[in-house]
């Protein structure tokens, strides 16, 4: 008997949404609780799940039959409940804790062999025989239609279920553990005979796969033991093994989703060779070059004449059918047909896949796919109609798919086919600029109100494409969209978008517009879009009204490309493959309604791992890392964009993302004529954190690959404190005055913070030199320290191989704006024009160092969002960016409080005091300083010396360590080291950064003699501070102003 404790709560009648998945994600990550029922249903729903106060807590997914059912009253926020102590349930009861690795062998988890029995008393001494009496046994337990379970402490297997015997032959073996190395120490069961023979062939085994399977353990005793465990099976690893090899082939073979092919021929010869075929990669597939020229394939092919197959992979359904409605519209630009649908039944592949030939539907023909299949959460099998993931095209909200041919002449608008993709000579000069479709234009009067938020909103003469175009004219190259493939969490019909009542009048510490935002946050038009529901289409709210169904929507995104790359930007795409919006039974669930418990990546007791806060996706599995794959070659190959951005990127391996490069390469040049520029967030963490699963995509690793990773070193040295720290005032960082400028909540002593600020600075001097691992420092502690050995945390502080593998940035969307963290940390009397200057300052990090700059939306416009620390769904009143320089957003109320109200207080009294808003004037000089500061980047390229043997050659910090000056950093290029002259216009380079609000004079032996001038840029640029900058060559003296960034450059 034990104690129990129950959770539970009242989420309200919201289908999906945040708080939903706030709370049960808040549940796991402290309770390691799992949340129960559907939470797709609209009714009140209740997480309720039992912890035993044991030393081996057993979680359990379901309540188990021997459990005695609790229900508590309906209460409106988190309780918690004790009840008397109840019966111990059947251990594994409810979870699926075992695995099926290959045909015949089933691992298991040694710790639910029954007290005192262990594995050597199951084993004999010949390794991989039972003992002739051992004292538990096994049995696989199988029932087609779900009916197998235990009641009163006995096995009911049902009418049609059956139980095949199983025998432990010790632990599995090496191969088993190198391939899935959470199953280290686990037992392996054996179908296999006393005689050597399997008791299930491979038909036999296939079969038991389309229905429920549990394994049994039972006490040996005369009268047929005491059943001790029965638990679930987790079949992934075996689905795998039979199908995931041949289905996941690239080559053509096993296509996917809808592909066009041409009629037969009228002498009968074979006709599936047409246009789709010869692209060699699945999805909606073209039947012309991508410039509508048509190729050797497809010379004479009249338009509209080729005819949509289908393919879907679902190894384990039942049946499969295919429900067509025509449209009668080759591109599928139609609303929702309501007549009754065509049925077609899909007949199955060796392969796993489900195939209808081409001639029975049309072309623009709206679908869904019927499954039938057993799904192990309802315990029942499902008839579930079900999306396309494979979907290239679909209706408004995502109710059908789209069969589109996507290389149709009326789908390809003349800027996309005319504008070519713009060439970046040199990834380490890159500067990216990360913006959202809906915060360019949603506040933009110079654009028509039916046409803000939207995609068409690029390719129109606004304040918006005004201020992109003086970018670019800067430096910029690189425009990072968040995501636009289609999400489960904007409502696309703009009849159900609901707009926020935003009172008027409000003060700028209100809670009141927070109120109104709120109130309609999972109804309105605004989502960051981390939410995906369909990897491969383009997401609908984005769409103008009347163009959001079917071909329409991708005319539009490709309007907005061929924009964008005319104006000089190259397009990377934001992409989420870590996790989907929704799994299980849930409307949004597509994935895990064809092949359930497959695609997702689950936990020992067989739940969806969440670790990333939604349901987190097993890429490392083959048909997972395809369906990857095959979206980012159908961006590039369809949409022609120039790169990703990869969410959460340390959740795939090293050889799915190897794997994707090498498939990007086949295309690129023929697609946008260079190599696809990829990078994402390499961080180390969840359930496969240190490798624990598999070799990760994550920082110091991925670069092997030409893959880079955001540098959240140089973010922290600059801003100081850690993650979510509970004061965001405290712990000031080199780019907000630690030590140097204390504000009156930084409680640290001088000496710490001291210590601290030169660590920063160290880390600041990585960034600078490309956060390489090998490059040689002087340390603040007086040692010469590769960067590799300078600490940051439990992780070494630079990782790079070379400077393209970390990106150097102090801003992004999912942080406070660099305005707002200056707003918390900087004293507050601190001036409007000395928050520009330091504004300014942080930016010149990010860019003047060896590495890819990034930068966040509106930072050169001191953009804020009202101190809201994460406005993924703060609607358009937070996140909107003010173009013309009026407003920059700050005072527009308290931030939303589900992810700001701990922090209330303090931003009611910094959004109370209006001295920190900044004025016109103060915006538009905080434009032009950071302008400067992207044209001082491309005036030379020493600022972007490519390799690491030229940045280990020619970059020094001669004014580092333990006598370093306090907020101060100067960054030597010297292009008349070695033998390659990077640029014939100069002989060097001299960054010189003063953080402090004085002026600073420092002696730089190193530049003694040295006949070095302001940069031109500065001279001729807006700021007239930087022009007091001094240096003396005789001496060495260079003289800095406060607050300043001066560019020093020798002739």
């Amino acid at each position: 008997m034990s104690r129990s404790v129950h959770f539970r709560a009242e989420i309200g009648s919201v289908a999906r949404g945040p708080s939903l998945d706030r709370l049960i994600c808040w549940l796991k990550l402290r309770f390691s609780v799992l949340a129960g029922g559907d939470p797709a249903c609209e009714a009140v729903h209740v997480i309720r799940k039992v912890v035993h106060m044991t030393d081996d807590p057993r979680i359990s997914t379901k309540t188990p039959d021997s459990a005695v059912p609790t229900v508590w009253p309906i209460v409106p926020d988190l309780q918690r409940h004790h009840e008397a102590p109840v019966r111990r349930p059947i251990p594994g009861a409810g979870q699926a804790r075992a695995y099926w690795v290959d045909e015949t062998t089933l691992a298991w988890p040694a710790d639910l062999l029954p007290k005192g029995v262990t594995p050597a008393m199951c084993v004999g001494p010949h390794h991989g025989r039972p003992r002739s009496a051992p004292p538990v046994s096994f049995g696989l337990v199988s029932s087609p239609d779900g009916q197998a379970h235990v009641r009163d402490g006995l096995l009911h297997r049902g009418p049609h279920g059956s139980e095949v015997p199983l025998i432990l032959v010790g632990e599995v073996g090496p191969e088993v553990v190198a391939a899935h190395p959470q199953l280290s120490g686990y037992l392996a069961l054996t179908t296999v005979d006393d005689f050597g023979d399997p008791r299930l062939g491979r038909a036999d085994v296939e079969a038991l796969l389309t229905g429920q399977l549990a394994v049994v353990q039972r006490t040996a005793s005369a009268s047929g033991g005491w059943l001790t465990a029965f638990t679930g099976v987790q079949i992934w690893p075996l689905i795998d093994r039979f199908w995931g090899g041949a289905a996941s082939t690239r080559d053509g073979s096993a296509p996917l989703g809808v592909r066009f092919v041409e009629p037969q021929a009228p002498d009968g010869a074979d006709g599936a060779g047409g246009a789709g075929d010869a692209a060699g990669s699945e999805g909606v597939e073209s039947t012309e070059g991508a410039e509508g020229v048509e190729s050797a394939e497809t010379a004479g092919v009249t338009e509209g004449t080729a005819l949509p197959a289908f393919a879907l992979w679902a190894p384990t359904a039942l049946a499969v059918t295919l429900l067509a409605w025509e449209t009668g519209d080759p591109t599928g630009s139609s609303p929702l047909v309501d007549d009754p649908p065509m049925r077609l039944p899909a007949h199955r592949c060796d392969d796993g896949r489900w195939e209808v030939d081409p001639g029975r539907v049309g072309a623009g023909a709206q679908y869904l796919w019927e499954v039938e299949v057993f799904v192990p959460s309802t315990g029942r099998v499902e008839l579930n109609q079900v999306t396309d993931p494979y979907s290239t095209a679909l209706t408004v909200d995502s109710r059908r798919s789209v069969a589109v041919d996507l290389g149709q002449r009326t789908l390809k608008p003349t800027a996309w086919c005319e504008s070519l993709s713009p060439v970046v000579h040199s990834d380490a000069a890159r500067v990216i600029y990360e913006l959202h479709v809906r915060d360019f234009s949603c506040a933009d009067e110079s654009v028509p109100a039916e046409l803000r938020g939207t995609y068409a909103a690029f390719t129109l003469d606004s304040l918006g494409t005004r201020h992109l175009g003086a970018l670019v004219g800067a430096g910029v190259d690189t425009l990072h969209l968040l995501p636009i493939f289609d999400t489960a969490t904007i409502p696309e019909d703009r009849a159900n978008q609901k707009s926020p009542e935003i009172p008027a009048d409000t003060s700028a510490s209100s809670r009141r517009p927070q109120a109104a935002v709120a109130a309609v946050a999972d109804s309105d038009a605004y989502n960051w879009g981390y939410d995906p529901y369909h990897w491969m289409a383009p997401e609908g709210s984005y769409a103008r009204e009347g163009h959001q169904d079917g071909g329409a929507r991708t005319r539009e995104v490709r309007d907005m490309v061929g924009a964008l790359h005319g104006m000089g930007l190259q397009v990377v795409l934001d992409q989420v493959y870590n996790h989907t919006a929704a799994a299980g039974q849930d409307p949004c669930s597509v994935l895990d309604r064809i092949v359930p418990d497959y695609y997702h990546r689950l936990d020992v007791y067989g739940a969806i791992e969440m670790s990333t806060c939604r349901n987190n996706v097993a890429t490392e599995r083959a048909m997972a890392e395809r369906l990857m794959i095959d979206a980012c070659v159908a961006w590039v190959r369809d949409y022609r964009v120039d790169g990703f951005r990869f969410d959460l990127m340390g959740y795939h391996s090293i050889g799915t993302m190897a794997r994707l490069r090498e498939a990007l390469d086949e295309i690129a040049e023929d697609a946008v004529g260079h190599p696809v520029y990829l990078y994402g967030e390499g961080w180390n963490m969840g359930e496969v954190a240190d490798n624990a699963l598999f070799r990760q995509a994550c920082q110091g690793q991925v670069g092997e690959l030409g893959i880079g990773t955001l540098n959240d070193r140089v973010r922290d040295a600059v801003h100081g404190g850690s993650f979510k720290q509970p004061d965001p005032r405290t712990d000031q960082g080199l780019g907000n005055g630690e030590l140097t400028d204390p504000n009156a909540v930084e409680e640290r002593k001088k000496d710490a913070a001291r210590r601290d600020l030169a660590w920063r600075s160290d880390l600041v001097r990585l960034s600078l030199a490309g956060n390489l691992r090998d490059y040689t420092l002087l340390t603040s502690d007086g040692q010469w320290r590769r960067g590799d050995e300078i600490g940051y945390g439990e992780t070494p502080a630079a990782y790079g191989i070379e400077p393209v593998d970390s990106i150097a940035y102090v801003s992004s969307h999912g942080d406070e704006t660099l305005f707002d963290r200056l707003a918390y940390k900087l004293p507050l009397p601190t001036s409007m024009a000395d928050r520009v200057r330091m504004n300014t300052l942080c930016l010149a990090i990010a860019t003047l160092g060896q590495s890819p700059a990034f930068w966040a939306a509106g930072c050169e416009l001191l953009r804020s969002k009202s101190l809201d620390t994460d406005s993924y769904n703060s609607g358009d009143h937070f996140n909107a960016i003010d173009w013309s320089g009026r407003d920059n957003g700050w005072g527009r109320g308290l931030p939303p409080a589900g992810r700001n109200f701990e922090s209330w207080i303090i931003q009611a009294e910094l959004l109370a005091h209006d001295e920190l808003r900044p004025t016109a004037r103060d915006i538009a000089a905080a434009q032009e300083q950071a302008l400067d500061v992207l044209r001082l980047r491309r005036s030379t390229p020493l600022f972007s010396l490519g390799s690491a043997e030229l940045i280990r050659e020619r970059v020094s910090f001669p004014s580092s360590g333990p006598r370093a000056q306090p907020g101060i950093i100067i960054m030597v290029i010297d292009d008349g080291a070695g033998e390659a002259d990077v640029d014939p216009a100069l002989d060097g380079v001299v960054v010189v950064i003063n953080a402090t609000p004085r002026e600073v004079s420092q002696r730089v032996d190193a530049l003694v003699d040295r006949f070095l001038v302001l940069s031109e840029v500065q001279v001729c640029g807006v700021d007239p501070v930087v022009r007091e900058t001094r240096f003396d060559a005789s001496t060495g003296l260079v003289t800095i102003p406060a607050r300043t960034v001066a560019v020093l450059v020798e002739p």
